[in-house]
This record gives C-alpha cells, sequence and structure tokens, in this order.
C-alpha cells in the first residue's frame, strides 16, 4: 500500500452529503466525486449538519474528473444507490489499483460480491473491497444543510469471504470502531431492517402511496394484523441465515442497537424509534424503498433461498407484486446469482467461497 491520501466519497445525495460530514469531523480530508461538471457546482463545498451531528463541513474537493479523484484518494466510500455500482465500478476500473480500499457505503445482500466480481473479471487484483450498512437516517433539507436524524449505533461489515473480512477489517474500523465482523456477506446482507421493511410498507400501501397521500411511513404503515407480514418475513430471513451456516439477531434487537428503543414486542419497538416519528412516506412507488430493497436484497435472497431448497412465500409475493406494479422483471433485472459471481455453484460450493 503506498502512503494514506485523501478519503473519497462517491456520490451526491443524502447518505454522501452525511458521510461527508463525518468523516471532515474526524480531521480526514474528503474528495467528493459526483457525476459531471454541473452537478460538481451544486455541491456546497461547505455542508452544514444538524442533529445528530452538528456543526459547518469543509469538503477538500468536489470532482467530476475520474481519474483525478482517483489520483488523490486512497480510501473510497461508494454511496449511491446500489443499482448504480455497475456503472461506477466501470468508471473507476481504469484508474484503480492496489493502493485504493473500496467500501460500499449500504451494500444491501451481496454488493461486495458484485463488485469484487466486476474488478476480478477486469483483471484487477488485490483490491480490498468492504461494505456495511448506511449508518445516518438523514435528508438533505435545502442546498447547504443535512439534517442527520439518526446515527446507528451498530452495523455489520464484511467482505466477499471470511477470511478477508478479518484481513482487511481495520480498513473500515478506523473509520467506524464500533462496527463488527459478520460471518459472511448473507448475514450482513439480511441485518438490514430497511431491506427488509422498505418493500412490504410500500406494498400493503400501494394506493395510499400512488395517490400520493402522505402517512408516517413506519409508525402508519402497518396494523397491528398487517405487521404478522413483517413477523413472516423475519422467520423467513432466517430460514435462509440458518441454510449457509449463519444467524441472525431478531430484528427487535436489531432496532435496540440501532437506536436503544427496546420494547416488549417487535411492533412496540418500532413505534418507538425516535427518528421514525418524522419518517413520511415517498408520493411515488417508483421508489429506492422498492426498486433498491427488491432488486439488490430480496432478489438475491430469493436466488439464496432457492439454491438451499427453502421456500420464502412472502418474499417472493412481495418480489412479484414490485414486479408487476414498476412493470419490472426484477427477479431477471436484479442481482442475481450470475452477478454475485455464483453462476453454476452448489449451496456448499457457495460456503466454501464465503469462508474464503
Amino acid at each position: 500500500m503506498t502512503a494514506e491520501k485523501n478519503v473519497g466519497i462517491i456520490g451526491s445525495s443524502n447518505s454522501a452529503w452525511a458521510l461527508s460530514c463525518y468523516l471532515t469531523g474526524m480531521g480526514h480530508k474528503v474528495d467528493m466525486l459526483v457525476r459531471g461538471e454541473q452537478k460538481a457546482a451544486q455541491i456546497p463545498k461547505t455542508i452544514n449538519a444538524e442533529d445528530k451531528i452538528e456543526g459547518a463541513f469543509t469538503l477538500n474537493s468536489v470532482k467530476y474528473d475520474t481519474k483525478d479523484f482517483m489520483e488523490s484518494v486512497s480510501t473510497i466510500f461508494i454511496a449511491t444507490v446500489t443499482t448504480a455500482y455497475p456503472d461506477v465500478i466501470k468508471r473507476l476500473l481504469p484508474f484503480v489499483s492496489e493502493s485504493h480500499n473500496i467500501i460500499l457505503f449500504s451494500s444491501k445482500l451481496g454488493g461486495v460480491c458484485e463488485v469484487s466480481t466486476l474488478i476480478k473479471r477486469a483483471g484487477k487484483r488485490n483490491i480490498p473491497v468492504i461494505e456495511t450498512d448506511a449508518i445516518f437516517a438523514c435528508r438533505i433539507k435545502n442546498e447547504n444543510t443535512i439534517h442527520i436524524k439518526g446515527f446507528k449505533k451498530w452495523n455489520l461489515y464484511s467482505c466477499d469471504s471470511y477470511t478477508n473480512t478479518i484481513r482487511h477489517g481495520h480498513i473500515i474500523k478506523k473509520f467506524f470502531p464500533f462496527l463488527q465482523p459478520a460471518d459472511n456477506f448473507l448475514q450482513r446482507g439480511l441485518s438490514d431492517f430497511g431491506a427488509m421493511s422498505h418493500p412490504l410498507i410500500m406494498m400493503i400501501n400501494m394506493n395510499t402511496v400512488d395517490r400520493g397521500d402522505k402517512f408516517l411511513f413506519y409508525y402508519e404503515g402497518f396494523t397491528q394484523k398487517t405487521f404478522s407480514l413483517l413477523e413472516a418475513v423475519e422467520k423467513e430471513r432466517n430460514l435462509i441465515a440458518k441454510a449457509y451456516g449463519t444467524s441472525l439477531i431478531s430484528l427487535r434487537e436489531m432496532l435496540d442497537k440501532y437506536y436503544c428503543c427496546l420494547k416488549e414486542s417487535l411492533y412496540d419497538t418500532l413505534l418507538n424509534v425516535p427518528n421514525y416519528k418524522s419518517s413520511i412516506s415517498p408520493d411515488t412507488l417508483e421508489n429506492r424503498y422498492i426498486f433498491e430493497d427488491v432488486s439488490n436484497t430480496l432478489v438475491p435472497a430469493h436466488y439464496m433461498a432457492e439454491l438451499a431448497g427453502i421456500k420464502i412465500p412472502v418474499l417472493d409475493s412481495i418480489i412479484s407484486l414490485s414486479s408487476v406494479v414498476l412493470n419490472n422483471d426484477f427477479l431477471t433485472n436484479g442481482r442475481t446469482l450470475e452477478k454475485l459471481g455464483f453462476r453454476g455453484m452448489s449451496k456448499e460450493q457457495i460456503i466454501d467461497r464465503m469462508a474464503g
């Protein structure tokens, strides 16, 4: 490895803004890479953060020239939507080298495998790729302010194999020392409350969302009866994890680890998350809560379950309904086993690959 350079962030939306404030506050020089010159001009040099992080944080630079960006940074956070990963990696490939580390900041299920596979297929080797979930619940408030209303106090990280997770864990722990290593990418990807709940809430409230009628997304998205669907989703995710030699903490425990909000039941715990009190529903079904979470969490979960001979009827129904409503064949267009680098492999071979 060469000497440490600046920290890079790819992306220009909510997570990228919050992450830039966090890293700058730690004393890092942060360079941001965006799509083009016009977008670069729209990003404020100094970003104001409020609530869970307070202050004014000045970026080192906002770039749109990929070569220039890659020469200035060593650790690169990709803070885009996960469906953009193939395009982002294609953009980086001419310039990425063993002097770079890549951290996927909210990769959904198997993002680390997809990105590692894309890099290796291009003939690049020995480039650490690490994934975690998005740490911040945040929204851009105006042209220079980000409201960070939630800061997860726990999460997992993973590489494409457990061997690599242990080998490269120090890279991400330098920035987020409270993160814990996952048994494998499957454990990490299924430990994502948002990906488990977002598409379900969208589907059971699809008419309300499609009309643009606002509601409190988490607080009003379920009733006591419809909440049984989330409990069924939890059982199905546990079956998948068990089939691949790992286990998951409950969704109730997960929310408590995130936000210290534990109550007797999952339903009451959900209603006790402070920042969920202001989480308003999207006003369109064409939203990442379906498109991203179905494509890159539920679809790979479907294929991993299918390979293990496990039935997941509730998760599969969410995929089917989403495909019809959005006129998108998610099982074909989402994160398939081929994209994860697992084409033709058995469950046992994938388990061996995950161990490294």
